[in-house]
């Protein structure tokens, strides 16, 4: 077999680093070390998943890796430096950060994909390339591989890396992320970046209690002992349903995918859903016990049905929990990562991340936050109130249908009917109204806003992340009259689409199995591939779902371009051991293309690493 030419890696270069104490970094400073280059962008979820990944590695072989984000942006927002700064302060990232705003470094490294992983050795060649999550087994492997051969060598240079932690902020909240009225009338906070709740009293700012001793983990207990990782939704439960639960308010333990039970009396933690492992699971419609089934980043939560409704903005879908029965399960959505109205089964969303039901309890809204749209449930179907899709973003407003919205996190339904919108990449404050059809702005200027609160006064708290504060909206601004109509910047995404030829193209999925496992097909098939576009007609043939990793294409030569759609799984198990571990490596991207007569008629997207 011909052996392949070593691929040198590029240089790294871009706007400015964080996290190194002001140093600029070069990969001569980093020879020696194994490197990890994270591709990453800070309104994606799978990228937070990744970091999250990354942690017990960098701790494991804090001597020899070094882990480079390299935040490549997706949002207009995320190209502004304090933006990145707060992103990397509040998702708890310990290793240097290369802003790289233009997507320089993403395009010479040929990344696809958000997230995108490119392992460098301590001799500065790229040896691996791994697009989506779930790679922290298979990195392991490769890293103690690495270990050895250049450690025979003599090229592996063992010591601390290049992180300088910037200095410790001192404020009373830290990217605090949703709150709720608590019957008293004070209100709780998740203080996310501080991995705690804090209760403050009704003026939104003089803390009454915290809970959660403020250190990462998961542990159940009282007050001071309990831990969270980076909590976001809070809801009370029915007074009904919470005196034979045994527990007031149910908290979305985000990082640590678990829902977890708080008596306010006490102030006790308890954990009462998800095993604590992410959901890499096939969708199915049962009842799963609670505690056993595996969840993904729960973002928000509504009572709304006669049940929990979860925003699992992990796997872009609404799943339902019963705290008196004690079981899960999916209530929405595919997992497939798009725009698609109908019935809840069969719609699409993506990394949807704040609930609000509408006062006469009929109509559950959803901030569906990638999409840049506000979504809304009822009657057994999805729909979509503002929003066209992925890659369609920006602060307009106007007639609902052509305005635009940009990475929104939160919705407040208001008595008239009318929703607002935590419209958070755009600082803003939106307010849509059914019954005109109208989006407006009643307050800008905000940092990040993330939730929305309505006081039984009528007033409206708002959750101000990136300024670690609640805020009061000014009277009036609730009504039509308060609002404003902005005609603001609309944008699409930065990612250059792909040409390809009009006709027969060949999508390929390239998958090779982790060091040490092979494809395992004890419960069928090991390998899954979805394909769907938009629009629909790009794709004249090849649409559905298969077993194979290769699929041929058919597009429409008269739809000069759009989004495929495609999804792919990976059954994979360690081979020869005794008890061998199963996974599951599964990744969605959304390809811009543009239908080019003469161009590439192949496709290929990575879904594992390969030796480059």
């Amino acid at each position: 077999m011909g052996t392949t030419a070593r691929v040198r890696a590029p240089e790294l270069r871009g706007r400015q680093w964080l996290n190194t104490g002001g140093r600029n970094l070069t990969l001569q400073d980093l020879r020696g070390k194994i490197v990890i280059a994270d591709f990453w962008t800070f309104c994606c979820i799978n990228c937070l998943h990744v970091l999250d990944e990354l942690r017990p590695l960098e701790e494991k072989y804090g001597d020899v890796l070094v882990v480079i984000g390299v935040h490549s942006p997706k949002f207009e927002h995320e190209k502004d430096p304090d933006a990145l700064a707060a992103a990397v302060e509040r998702y708890g990232v310990h290793h240097p950060v290369l802003d790289d705003p233009e997507m320089d470094m993403w395009q010479q490294y040929a990344a696809r994909a958000w997230p995108t992983l490119s392992v460098i050795d301590p001799e500065g060649y790229v040896v691996a390339t791994m697009a989506g999550e779930g790679h922290a087994e298979g990195l392991a492997r490769l890293i103690d591989e690495l270990i050895a051969t250049h450690e025979t060598k003599g090229t592996l240079h063992r010591g601390d890396g290049p992180y300088v932690p910037p200095p410790a902020p001192e404020t009373a909240l830290r990217f605090p992320g949703k709150a709720a009225q608590l019957p008293n009338g004070n209100l709780l906070v998740s203080d996310s970046a501080r991995h705690s709740l804090v209760e403050v009293a009704p003026d939104g700012e003089t803390p009454v209690r915290r809970i959660g001793s403020g250190e990462r983990g998961r542990a159940d207990g009282p007050a001071a002992a309990a831990t969270f990782s980076e909590p976001q939704g809070v809801c009370l439960l029915p007074t009904h349903v919470a005196e034979v639960a045994g527990y007031d308010l149910v908290v979305a333990d985000t990082v640590n995918h678990l829902l977890r039970g708080l008596r306010l009396e006490s102030g006790e933690v308890v954990t009462v859903a998800g095993s604590g492992r992410q959901w890499r699971a096939e969708v199915d419609d049962h009842a799963h016990d609670a505690l056993a089934v595996d969840l993904s980043s729960p973002w928000d939560l509504a009572w709304y049905d006669d049940k929990l409704i979860i925003a699992m903005a992990g796997i872009h879908q609404l799943w339902w929990f019963d705290p008196i029965k004690r079981t899960a399960g999916m209530y929405a959505g595919t997992t497939v990562e798009a725009l698609r109205d109908g019935p809840l089964a069969e719609a699409w969303m993506a990394q949807p991340s704040g609930l609000s039901v509408s006062a006469d309890g009929t109509r559950l809204w959803v901030a569906d936050s990638e999409t840049s749209a506000i979504r809304y449930v009822e009657n057994g179907v999805l729909g979509t109130a503002v929003g066209q899709g992925l890659f369609d973003f920006g602060h307009v407003d106007g007639p609902a249908e052509s305005a635009v919205l940009q990475h929104p996190l939160g919705v407040c339904a208001l008595p008239d009917g009318s929703v607002l919108i935590a419209d958070t990449y755009n600082g803003a404050v939106r307010r849509f109204d059914p019954d005109s059809n109208q989006v407006s702005t009643v307050a800008d200027g905000l940092a990040e806003p993330s939730d929305l609160v309505l006081t039984p006064a009528g007033e409206v708290l708002v959750v101000e992340s990136a300024a670690h504060r609640l805020t009061r909206l000014a009277p009036g601004a609730l009504s039509a009259a308060g609002a404003s109509t902005v005609d603001g910047p609309r944008h699409r995404t930065e990612r250059k689409p792909t040409d390809v030829s009009a006709g027969e193209v060949t999508l390929d999925i390239v998958f090779t199995p982790a060091p040490g496992q092979k494809l395992d097909e004890t419960y069928g098939p090991s390998t899954r591939l979805v394909v769907s576009a938009s629009p629909p007609e790009l794709l004249v043939d090849g649409a559905g779902t298969g077993t194979e990793l290769s699929r041929r294409l058919v597009l429409n030569s008269e739809v000069t371009a759009g989004v495929l759609q495609v999804t792919a799984q990976a059954a994979t198990c360690d081979a020869d051991v005794e008890h061998a571990a199963c996974h599951l490596t599964r990744q969605d991207w959304g390809v811009p293309v543009r239908v080019v007569d003469g161009a590439v008629t192949r496709l290929p997207l990575v879904l594992r690493g390969l030796d480059a």
